[in-house]
């Protein structure tokens, strides 16, 4: 389908959009975002309306096509959604292990979609529970109550406020969500107005805006501030793993407590959401001594 609005960026810069959007796509069945090779296709609502949005790296550019009522708006966002503000060359980690994930991401670019309802709404379902498990109920959350997104690539949009909010609990359990949890789904959706304003504050401010809903703590809205506002130096505390994985990696300690952890990243203040997702390109993690977080169905109970 033509595109309803085009525009081509330059970037003077590597950029890779595999490591600079993976951060918006929930698990490989997420069917609002699409990537393949050099392209990626995103759908969202935005303050103008649903759009999809289509791009492509092509030499120095990025290619971008919009479609639907929120195609300007989308458009418009391509600078801030690929960091074109961010500035890789000021984190200097020196020798080792981050300096060489560094140097050999330097595709990445922390930027931020200014979408907040948008982040919060799937970050609330991996609230305590496995990520495999909050990814497979948000799938069937965005295809069961979404709508399919403009321009014609088979993406889906999220369930608007409004449809979350007059959707009953019982629609939802068989979907692996419990009550607590949509909950607080639905206390974000009679807000979200108010929540993607947020996206102008400091995220420092945003944070204390999004902590003063019910079920929201410091891990939920730091998740939301990287997203969403662009925050590189935000840091999740109160991860099952996160604090392992910083203690491994940069002391070399198989276990860390979120004190530790901070302790660690104060070195890279200012930096310290793209050590975090250095460490996750990286795949370093923690060795196990035990077992995995179980798996629940929530549908069968």
């Amino acid at each position: 389908m033509p595109a309803d609005a085009s525009a081509r960026f330059a970037v003077p810069f590597p950029i890779d959009l595999g490591l600079t959007l993976g951060p918006l796509q929930r698990g490989a069945g997420d069917p609002t975002i699409h990537f393949d090779g050099d392209q990626v296709w995103r759908a969202a609502r935005t303050p103008e309306g649903v759009g999809a949005l289509h791009l492509e790296v092509a030499n120095d550019d990025v290619a971008a096509e919009a479609w639907g009522d929120g195609a300007s708006w989308l458009l418009n966002s391509v600078p801030q959604l690929l960091g074109f503000d961010d500035q890789p060359d000021r984190f200097r980690p020196g020798q080792g292990l981050l300096a060489e994930l560094h140097r050999h991401h330097r595709g990445l670019r922390l930027g931020r979609t200014g979408l907040v309802f948008e982040a919060l709404l799937p970050t609330i379902l991996e609230q305590k529970v496995p990520g495999v498990e909050a990814w497979s109920s948000y799938a069937r959350l965005v295809r069961d109550f979404g709508e399919v997104a403009p321009g014609g690539y088979g993406l889906f949009l999220q369930p608007s406020p409004s449809r979350l909010l007059s959707t009953p609990y019982w629609a939802v359990h068989r979907l692996g969500i419990e009550r607590r949890r949509f909950a607080v789904v639905q206390n974000a959706a009679a807000v979200a107005s108010r929540l993607n304003g947020a996206a102008t504050l400091p995220p420092n401010q945003a944070r204390d805006l999004l902590m003063r809903l019910p079920g929201i703590g410091p891990w939920s809205a730091a998740e939301v501030s990287v997203v969403a506002l662009g925050d590189r130096d935000a840091v999740s505390v109160g991860d099952y793993h996160l604090p392992h994985q910083v203690a491994w990696a940069l002391a070399h300690e198989p276990r860390g407590t979120d004190a530790r952890m901070l302790q660690l990243l104060e070195p890279y203040r200012g930096h310290r959401a793209r050590v975090i997702r250095l460490l996750t390109l990286g795949g370093i993690q923690a060795p196990r001594f035990g077992p995995r977080m179980r798996l629940r169905r929530i549908a069968r109970i």
